[in-house]
C-alpha cells in the first residue's frame, strides 16, 4: 500500500469514527497529543484530544440518529515521509464541516495530530 493509500485509509477511519462514534477506535484515529480547534458560534474553540473525545461521546452518534452519511476527501498532500495534510468534508448529524487534518506517521500509523474545522452548513432538522 502506498503512503497516499494508507493516509486515505486513515481518513476513512476518521469518517467512520465521526459517524459511529465507536470510542474504542478513537486512539486508532487521533494522537493522544492532538489539538482540535475551529470557530463555532463566532467563538474560537480549542480542545485537547481527551476533551474532544469526551465531547463526541457525550452526544448521540449520527449513526444512532440515522443521519445521512456524507463525506468526501477533497485533497491529500503528503509533504514529508511522516507528515500529511488532508482537507475533507464530513457531515455529523445536522452539521456539515470542512476539516483540515494534519497527520503524522507515528510508530508506523498515520494519526491525526491537529484538526482544524469550519462549520460549512447547518442542515434543517429532519434532513
Amino acid at each position: 500500500m502506498s503512503d497516499i493509500q494508507a493516509i486515505a485509509s486513515a481518513i476513512d477511519g476518521y469518517f467512520n469514527l465521526m459517524y459511529d462514534v465507536d470510542d474504542s477506535r478513537f486512539r486508532d484515529v487521533f494522537s493522544d497529543a492532538c489539538i482540535v480547534h475551529g470557530i463555532r458560534d463566532g467563538k474560537h474553540t480549542v480542545r485537547s484530544a481527551a476533551e474532544f473525545r469526551d465531547f463526541i461521546r457525550s452526544r448521540p452518534s449520527p449513526a444512532s440518529m440515522k443521519s445521512p452519511r456524507e463525506e468526501a476527501i477533497i485533497s491529500i498532500d503528503q509533504t514529508a515521509s511522516d507528515l500529511a495534510i488532508a482537507k475533507v468534508r464530513v457531515r455529523a448529524g445536522q452539521t456539515g464541516f470542512i476539516d483540515h487534518l494534519v497527520f503524522h506517521r507515528i510508530d508506523g500509523r498515520w494519526l491525526i495530530t491537529t484538526k482544524a474545522f469550519h462549520v460549512a452548513q447547518v442542515f434543517p432538522a429532519g434532513s
